[in-house]
């Protein structure tokens, strides 16, 4: 059984007080760079792995996709999804993103957001998405940056009167399973080095086609302030990247 904390009703509801839950994609603080890096979406078929809330599977239906697949392994998100959604061109599978299955050459873009750090193995997804997308299609993603997810603390380093002193890295070169906290409960996250999400894809069968370590934008850290500390070091990994042609 894949991890699914979603379900869990303690935890649910701690999610969906979230910013990005209630407000969606301007309430996420890595939106602005993953939106930037949207290929044409007009006419395409597009598959979103880990589609939560069904936020980037309406956007492209707004940017004209022709079709759209979410993919999530949680039913109540999948649930919040439909709920949100009245299009009969968005369809939502139940389905661990480690079991997904199309045939080939099903889809024109693949995005992920936030997911994909919660996968064992990247390199087994990497060739199921090179295996469903076309020849010259994109796959865009963002995950938790390796320096956030590298301790399992995940946290700040503070002095005794609680102000940060810096974030800490260790162990950045063990990849594996991390045991840390999110919201209400333990959650289980898999570290991999930058060096691995590149080569894994250059491994698959795909062309680099731009890394971003996300900054909030000028307008979120004008409406919270607080923010200025995600200067400090990166939290989000965005990577785009393009299946050669054969």
């Amino acid at each position: 059984m894949k991890q699914n904390k979603y379900d869990d009703p303690k935890f649910f509801s701690a999610y969906e007080q979230m910013p990005r839950s209630v407000k969606g994609l301007e309430a996420a603080g890595e939106w602005h760079v993953l939106q930037a890096l949207m290929p044409c979406l007009k006419n395409k078929r597009v598959l979103d792995l880990g589609c939560g809330f069904g936020w980037h599977c309406r956007y492209a239906r707004e940017e004209q996709a022709s079709s759209v697949v979410g993919v999530d392994l949680s039913e109540k998100m999948l649930q919040k999804a439909r709920e949100k959604t009245d299009d009969s061109l968005i369809s939502y599978m139940k389905m661990p993103i480690e079991d997904i299955d199309f045939p080939d050459a099903s889809f024109d873009v693949v995005i992920s957001s936030l997911a994909l750090h919660y996968i064992k193995s990247f390199a087994a997804i990497c060739q199921k998405v090179h295996a469903c997308l076309a020849p010259g299609g994109r796959f865009l993603f963002s995950v938790e940056h390796p320096i956030f997810t590298c301790l399992s603390a995940q946290d700040w380093f503070y002095d005794e009167k609680g102000n940060r002193l810096h974030w800490p890295v260790d162990d950045y070169q063990a990849e594996g399973v991390r045991e840390t906290t999110f919201l209400t409960e333990n959650v289980i996250k898999y570290h991999r080095t930058i060096s691995t999400y590149i080569n894994d894809l250059i491994e698959a069968g795909f062309t680099i086609k731009a890394v971003k370590e996300p900054l909030p934008s000028d307008e979120m850290l004008k409406a919270n302030p607080e923010m200025e500390d995600e200067a400090r070091r990166p939290m989000f990994l965005i990577i785009s990247a393009e299946k050669r042609e054969s």
